[in-house]
């Protein structure tokens, strides 16, 4: 995406576009919180949340971490739809201070009540669907429209997530429907970039095989994972919610081979790409097999969050970065190791499901390299997203 044209803006670089803020915060907090989510697992350490302490980790990670990435995705990709001048100074400001607060009082509920958590917590989403229904109907593209509903679902499954924690003490469909969310967001979303920047790229070297376009395959592999994802989230036991997950991994894995990652084992920037696609249907198979107790839960369920959404929100974090900000689209020996880093911890986490006896030292792996990932992005961009683009 080019990045239009600014208005004479004056204030801090890092309130000058909406990937800036939320991308740096976004990735110092998702490494930090895990520093923070060890000693709370582990017993020594208390939080004074309201939340049980697996559900500030998941709450955290997709409402947290999650939401302050798709704010950033949004409001830089709206201005390239509509042509408008993007989100900027005292607005987005006012946002980012929103997605601070949420964080603070989640992890003060306990203090403060959950009923005013909530309330500061879902702030934010409701203000990033309204300021991105502005935008789109301002800029009359109303293709657009579906996204306002996707962050509006997301905003509605944080109150959902609230509420069923408080009166059932745990929330657990409200988790389930939040990641199905967001897989199903990356999916659709890296069903188009995925192939695209490959095509992209494959262009310009020696002639060979071409990533499939988006076509009707692709619909039909959306479509099956739509009941799939909805009988997780309803009856994760039932055997015919196992045959539908996989089924929907096995389309999942063709839709993926039909985009010749094979041939981008050169640049990082590109495989990456291939690499946390390739979590999906990693995730559909093993939540699948969960259902026939062939692999404990947690092992699909953190294929989905730490591989798909961990990887692919790094790869778009990284590259976003670089292009927004006039540099070089190319992955430095730093970047490809925070990738590196990201996959390493994904495959840790899920060993860490399926072999319990090994569980703390696949735990203790699986941390350090998230936190090098994510710590390492804020440590290798931050400089990038805080200062003026170089002209």
């Amino acid at each position: 995406m080019s990045t239009p044209r600014l208005r004479d803006y004056k204030g801090p670089a890092i309130f000058s576009y909406g990937f800036r803020p939320f991308f740096f915060l976004g990735s110092i907090y998702a490494g930090a919180m895990i520093l923070i989510w060890l000693p709370v697992f582990d017993g020594q350490m208390e939080l004074p949340t309201a939340f049980a302490p697996r559900d500030w980790h998941a709450h955290e990670m997709l409402f947290g971490y999650v939401a302050a990435v798709v704010g950033g995705f949004l409001l830089t990709a709206i201005p390239n739809w509509t042509g408008r001048l993007p989100l900027q100074g005292f607005p987005l400001a006012v946002l980012v201070s929103t997605w601070l607060a949420g964080r603070i009082a989640v992890c003060m509920s306990g203090w403060i009540g959950w009923a005013i958590a909530c309330a500061i917590d879902a702030a934010f989403l409701g203000l990033l669907a309204a300021a991105a229904a502005r935008e789109i109907m301002a800029g009359r593209k109303w293709g657009n429209l579906p996204v306002v509903g996707i962050v509006s679902l997301l905003c509605l499954g944080n109150l959902a997530f609230h509420l069923e924690a408080h009166f059932d003490g745990i929330a657990e469909y409200s988790t389930r429907f939040a990641v199905a969310l967001v897989i199903t967001l990356v999916a659709l979303i890296g069903g188009r970039i995925v192939p695209s920047f490959t095509r992209n790229w494959l262009a310009r070297q020696r002639p060979g095989r071409m990533p499939a376009p988006f076509g009707r395959f692709d619909a039909a592999v959306m479509t099956a994972s739509v009941p799939a994802l909805t009988g997780w989230i309803a009856a994760p036991g039932s055997t015919v919610t196992g045959v539908l997950l996989i089924v929907a991994a096995c389309l999942h894995v063709v839709r993926l081979s039909r985009w010749a990652g094979y041939r981008t084992a050169s640049d990082r920037l590109v495989l990456i790409l291939h690499l946390a696609y390739a979590f999906i249907p990693t995730g559909f198979l093993l939540t699948g097999l969960t259902a026939f107790d062939v692999v404990p839960a947690g092992a699909g369920v953190h294929a989905w969050t730490g591989g798909a959404i961990g990887s692919m929100t790094i790869a778009m974090m990284t590259r976003a970065t670089l292009g927004h900000t006039g540099r070089t689209l190319e992955a430095s020996a730093g970047t490809q190791c925070i990738y590196a880093s990201v996959i390493a911890a994904a495959l840790m986490r899920i060993c860490a499901s399926i072999d319990p006896d090994h569980m703390h030292a696949f735990l203790a792996a699986a941390a350090v390299g998230w936190i090098v990932a994510f710590l390492g992005f804020a440590a290798l961009y931050g400089r990038a997203l805080c200062t003026p683009v170089e002209v």
